[in-house]
Parts: C-alpha cells; sequence; structure tokens
C-alpha cells in the first residue's frame, strides 16, 4: 500500500469559509483559521483510492495542485478508481468537479464516487452556510458512477470500512483501508491535526465536539494498539502520524 498526500496548501480560513493561500509574507498577518488542505490517494493492489479532493486549488499557471502532484508522481487523473467523501463541505469537494467548455466535467472521470445520503440531505438543508458549496454540490450529484451509501458502516470491498460516526458534521464517515497487515485511517475533520491528540477538547466548530472528542479518544486508543497510520487532512506540518 502506498500513501500519497496532495497537498495543496496551508491557508487560512475565514469565518464566511474563504481561503487565502499562507505565504511567509502573510503567515502572521492574515486572520483566520490556519490549515492545510491535504487529500489523500491511497494505491492498492486493487485500487487508487482518493480521500476526498480538495478545493481544487490552482497555481499561478491556471493547474490545479493535485494534477501537479499526481503528474510528479507519474499517475493520471483517470486512473483514480474511488473517490471516498468524509463529508460534503466545500474544502473536502470542491476539487472534484473542474470547468469545461460545456459547463463542468469530473476531476477524476474513471472513479466511482461514494457520498453518504444523509450526509447529503443535511448540506441541502444548510445551502446558506458558507462551509457549503452549494453550485458545486449541485454538479458534484449529477455526476455518474455515484454510489449512495446510507448503511451506518460495512465494508466497500475486501480492502476498505466505513462507519458514520457523525461528530464534525451530523452524518460524517471515517475509512480504514487495509492490506498486507497495515491499517490506514482517515479521521476527516474529526481528527484533522496531530494537535487534535494533545488536547482533549470538544471545539465549537464541530456540529457535536464532545462526540468528536469522544472519539478521538476511542480512536488514539486503538491506533497506539493496532499500530494504524493515520491521515491528517488539515495539519500544517504533517501529513502521516503512527502513534
Amino acid at each position: 500500500m502506498k500513501i500519497i498526500p496532495l497537498k495543496e496548501g496551508n491557508f487560512s480560513a475565514s469565518k464566511t469559509k474563504d481561503f487565502t493561500l499562507l505565504t511567509d509574507e502573510n503567515f502572521d498577518t492574515v486572520k483566520g483559521i490556519k490549515m492545510s488542505v491535504q487529500p489523500f490517494l491511497i494505491i492498492t493492489a486493487n485500487d487508487y483510492i482518493l480521500l476526498d479532493a480538495g478545493i481544487g486549488w490552482k497555481d499561478t499557471d491556471g493547474k490545479t495542485v493535485i494534477s501537479k502532484v499526481l503528474e510528479e508522481e507519474n499517475i493520471k487523473p483517470e486512473q483514480i478508481t474511488k473517490l471516498l467523501f468524509s463529508h460534503l463541505h466545500k474544502d473536502h469537494i470542491d476539487g472534484s468537479i473542474e470547468k469545461a467548455e460545456n459547463g463542468f466535467r469530473p476531476a477524476f472521470p474513471n472513479a466511482k464516487t461514494y457520498i453518504q445520503k444523509r450526509e447529503l440531505a443535511f448540506a441541502m438543508e444548510n445551502k446558506g452556510n458558507p462551509s457549503f458549496d452549494a453550485d458545486i454540490l449541485e454538479k458534484l450529484i449529477t455526476l455518474q458512477n455515484i454510489v449512495w451509501m446510507d448503511e451506518d458502516q460495512g465494508k466497500i470491498n475486501d480492502e476498505i470500512s466505513f462507519e458514520v460516526v457523525g461528530g464534525h458534521t451530523p452524518f460524517m464517515q471515517v475509512f480504514w483501508i487495509r492490506e498486507d497487515g497495515e491499517t490506514v485511517f482517515y479521521g476527516a475533520d474529526n481528527l484533522p491535526q496531530e494537535s487534535y491528540l494533545k488536547y482533549h477538547l470538544a471545539y465549537k466548530s464541530d456540529f457535536d465536539g464532545r462526540k468528536a472528542m469522544e472519539l478521538r479518544l476511542k480512536w488514539q486508543k486503538e491506533a497506539a494498539e493496532q499500530q494504524w497510520k493515520i491521515l491528517l487532512y488539515h495539519d500544517l506540518d504533517k501529513a502521516v502520524i503512527q502513534i
């Protein structure tokens, strides 16, 4: 199993969820919550698995950062076989869609896209919330190859299992990928940064901060016992940790 972080950059997110790229020049002056945006590509014997899709950040030449990272790894977007969404906030889905001459197209055209039905319903009920990008979301759900998920937990295949846990959003789901005795865990925004394991806090930015905190305590114990590799979507410095 190979883990490839697809880091788009470190950003400052305003209260209206506008993202500003952090640089050495503005790091100490830009207001907002500082975070990375870092999807992950997991390559197994059977699949190229994308965990969330980022915000589709583009460099000055107009190419997305993710496409450049993939190119450096000699991987084409068409090779992605599965796109797994933890939840539907804009910084996790916007990179899944690209503009085209006739409107839009999927950034990963051959991927089966896994979306939790109940999370979609929550997003649609909260279209005015700046955490959601209603325009991208409406395009996303019209794509072909969508796999609608509605179970609380289960297996996508022999390597990939999931559980709807809530916390950051009401129906956020997390994923485990297991192959050849190795376990990768993606807790998404319930466990986005390493510091969340050091300071046991219930964050007001979560739908249910206490539940998210309790989940982290549980996962921390299991990760240490079972030697999980933990993927950190929003950590400024680190991508993968092992307790």
